[in-house]
């Protein structure tokens, strides 16, 4: 990896922490907004739905914008403006209306980072694979670490202390910025060699995968803090013996939380360099196909046996990030690297958006653990886009060689 390589993969790593951290401190905070709200868990949730939305549906526009503007200077835009919503939903944590539309700012700035960040490592990096590997373990990270700083911080200090975290880690993510030099151009030679390599048929049928993963995704980690909570309290007593006293259930779940993410991190690190060894189509294939029973059986479980099926879950629905980024880079131009991202994310987090809605009804109708079910029978339907994927491209394959053959 060169010097200019190191860079890169530095500033596009902290950017993908950041962005998932940034996500994910909501939903270690719902149980405990709903009893300082007073409104019911799934009114509580339905407060993420404009976070979660723009999280999605801004990522064409960001990506199109990082087609012709500054990388770098884009990514600082998303580390100033998601600090300063940071720390407004901090300072109105108290009023619903102003934390909505707080959240609203978290989500949107926060969705420049996967057009951004994935498309230049998809255009800068010699070991593509590899380095998606490298950089979605970072995204993993600020999955992992969120539930932690935020379970301590409201613990020690209260609610308005996990936005003030949010938006001055988000702070110093801007100055750290600003201090590093970005080298954005990129051989032009192997730009024009890559020019050829897009598969749209392939690529429309992958963006129906994505898309159905992305509500996937979304679901799962907008539950798992407090699903934990609920169906933990095994894990409570356990750790509250050891402790020798009390404990705040809360931190035992976003902890337990993180420990799961842990998992989910090796995952991604392990994806990438299975889709450096293997065809990606297959192994993207075996990775949703074990997120099935895994979903399906966290219905059903609770404790320890629930903390040892999410890992499972999150380490195949984690691990398949970098083979899924990696395949839009084969079936799409360089020249439109970060649009064709930005497009995924829009249906990935702009559809996945509606995980929030799923939840909050399936919860309010049928109870919590029917949501797990829901998320089983997705991982059904990515499973057979997948499919009809490695169907097409196969077919194409063969009509290559076909004309191949033809013109020897």
């Amino acid at each position: 990896m060169t010097s200019s390589e190191r860079r890169l993969l530095l500033v596009t790593s902290f950017g993908h922490f950041m962005s998932h951290y940034n996500m994910t401190v909501f939903s270690c905070v719902v149980l405990p907004l709903s009893g300082l709200l007073g409104m019911t868990m799934p009114q509580v949730l339905g407060l993420s739905f404009p976070q979660y939305l723009l999280f999605g549906v801004m990522a064409l526009p960001w990506g199109i914008a990082g087609d012709r503007l500054s990388g770098k200077g884009l990514m600082m835009i998303m580390f100033l403006g998601a600090g300063i919503s940071g720390l407004a939903a901090a300072f109105w944590i108290e009023s619903p209306t102003a934390l909505w539309l707080a959240l609203a700012g978290v989500g949107l700035f926060s969705a420049i980072y996967h057009p951004i960040g994935i498309g230049l490592i998809s255009k800068g990096m010699s070991r593509v694979s590899v380095a998606m590997g490298y950089n979605a373990a970072f995204g993993g990270l600020g999955l992992v670490v969120a539930p932690l700083i935020t379970g301590v911080v409201v613990w020690v200090a209260g609610l308005r202390a996990a936005y003030v975290a949010l938006g001055v880690l988000n702070l110093l993510g801007l100055a750290l910025m600003a201090g590093l030099s970005l080298d954005e151009t990129h051989d032009s030679a192997k730009q024009n060699s890559e020019e050829n390599n897009g598969l749209l048929g392939a690529f429309l049928i992958l963006l129906v995968a994505m898309m159905l993963a992305g509500v996937v995704f979304s679901g799962s980690t907008l539950l798992l803090p407090s699903y934990l909570e609920l169906k933990g309290q095994g894990i409570v007593s356990a750790v509250s013996s050891l402790w020798g006293g009390a404990i705040s259930s809360n931190l035992v779940a976003n902890t337990a939380a993180s420990g799961v993410y842990v998992i989910g991190m090796l995952g991604q690190y392990v994806g990438g360099h299975v889709g450096e060894r293997f065809d990606r189509r297959y192994a993207y294939l075996f990775f949703h196909s074990v997120c099935i029973p895994a979903a399906f059986l966290m219905a059903y479980a609770q404790n320890f046996e629930l903390a040892g099926l999410a890992s499972c879950f999150f380490f195949f629905q984690l691990g398949m990030q970098a083979i899924e980024n990696t395949l839009v880079a084969n079936y799409t131009p360089s020249r439109l690297r970060h649009s064709a991202y930005g497009l995924k994310f829009v249906l990935t987090f702009g559809v996945g958006a509606l995980a929030v809605k799923m939840t909050q009804a399936i919860e309010a109708r049928w109870g919590i653990e029917s949501c797990y079910l829901a998320l089983s029978f997705l991982s059904v339907l990515i499973v057979a886009s997948i499919l009809v994927l490695v169907a097409w491209t196969n077919r194409v394959f063969r009509s290559e060689r076909f004309a191949e053959a033809q013109m020897n």
